[in-house]
């Protein structure tokens, strides 16, 4: 394998890297703006995130192929914060309970020479209509901290998961089949 650096700081996609038998040499996660422009699509929003995050590690480590994704969860057009208190999940989990949402991966390849290759991942995920004694349990988990949307499809709320159409890996955090394709392209891998 060729040298790689994750540029997350999520340990999702650094176990979902081992899955497919990919260990980076380094990972930086990379302290960037996240918030969304005004009207911008979900999907061109993921790939901007991950080419952003990409081209700020590529920068500080020539040399290096840099590996960066972002995850967002969308209804409609309207991008979901990264729950980062009891209220807004709560209020992501009332928005998501009994629909149909999208979660959007957005993935960036940076070659050491500078070019910059995206993807985007589109999945569909069907919740059930949450009872508050279901949506009391899994917020009171904590688990949704800091997760996209408000959940983890990981974790406890698995149990909301009516239908999933598409990549489950791009749920967790990165889809996989579209990233080992863009490194064994590159040849990073085999």
């Amino acid at each position: 394998m060729t040298d790689l650096i994750l540029a997350s700081a999520s340990p999702r996609r650094l176990a979902l890297l081992e899955q497919i038998g990919v260990a980076p040499d380094k990972v930086c996660p990379a302290d960037i703006d996240e918030t969304p422009l005004a009207g911008e699509a979900p999907h061109r929003y993921v790939v901007r995130m991950a080419a952003t995050k990409a081209e700020k590690i590529a920068a500080d480590n020539p040399g290096y192929f840099v590996l960066a994704a972002d995850t967002a969860v969308a209804c409609a057009r309207r991008i979901l914060p990264k729950a980062e208190t009891r209220d807004q999940a709560a209020a992501c989990l009332d928005l998501l309970s009994g629909r149909r949402h999208s979660v959007y991966g957005g993935i960036c390849l940076m070659t050491p020479d500078g070019t910059k290759l995206t993807r985007s991942v589109k999945t569909a995920v069907i919740f059930s209509r949450l009872h508050s004694s279901e949506k009391r349990s899994y917020l009171d988990s904590g688990e949704w901290r800091g997760k996209a949307g408000g959940y983890a499809i990981q974790g406890q709320a698995a149990l909301f998961v009516r239908k999933i159409i598409g990549s489950y890996s791009n749920v967790v955090g990165l889809g996989l089949f579209e990233t080992a394709r863009l490194l064994k392209g590159r040849g990073v891998i085999k």
